[in-house]
């Protein structure tokens, strides 16, 4: 993505956050970009300061990324379960950074540990239990490959954190994510 288009995702994000956490109506934005009318998944993240306030996406889509990108703004401002007693407040808004993930799509590993650190995000899935980690989780983590994976399958899949070791039952996805942010104030 080049920068003009990525501003144009991020003032969406804004603008969309900004009218979910008023109530208000959410406006359909439209472009002829064909990169931003492309059918890929995303993930919206808001943060104040270090503190995650809201992170929800999609791996993959049915409607266009600004689309997408709308949807995911409202999820993670609004829905993300792990906030339900303390959603993001207007008066919050002026602090929050907005993180988007434009992903790639998803490819099925037989190795896990072949992941590039920092490149790379995992979905680890158990039938009807999963959990992901955006591949920017292992560089503000610190964590080494088998972290990463571990982390993932305890914290997030709900499984045991070596479940993604040499179980059948157990399938290890890498992707890629065009990552951009910015901070609130500055998003025009």
């Amino acid at each position: 993505m080049n920068d003009e288009q990525k501003k144009i995702l991020l003032k969406i994000a804004k603008d969309t956050v900004s009218a979910a956490v008023a109530g208000k109506p959410v406006y359909e934005p439209e472009t002829d970009d064909p990169e931003l009318l492309a059918e890929v998944g995303c993930f919206v993240t808001l943060k104040n300061g270090p503190e995650l306030r809201g992170c929800i996406g999609q791996f993959t889509a049915d409607k266009p990324l600004i689309q997408m990108i709308c949807q995911m703004a409202v999820s993670s401002s609004m829905h993300d379960p792990r906030f339900g007693g303390n959603r993001i407040t207007k008066t919050e808004l002026p602090e929050l950074d907005i993180e988007i993930s434009v992903l790639s799509p998803m490819v099925k590993t037989d190795d896990p540990l072949s992941l590039r650190l920092g490149t790379d995000g995992i979905y680890i899935t158990n039938g009807r239990t999963s959990g992901c980690f955006l591949p920017q989780v292992a560089t503000e983590t610190g964590w080494d490959e088998v972290d990463f994976l571990s982390y993932c399958c305890a914290h997030k899949a709900g499984l045991p954190a070596d479940a993604w070791k040499n179980n059948p039952d157990v399938e290890v996805y890498l992707f890629t994510a065009e990552v951009f942010d910015a901070h609130w104030q500055d998003i025009e």
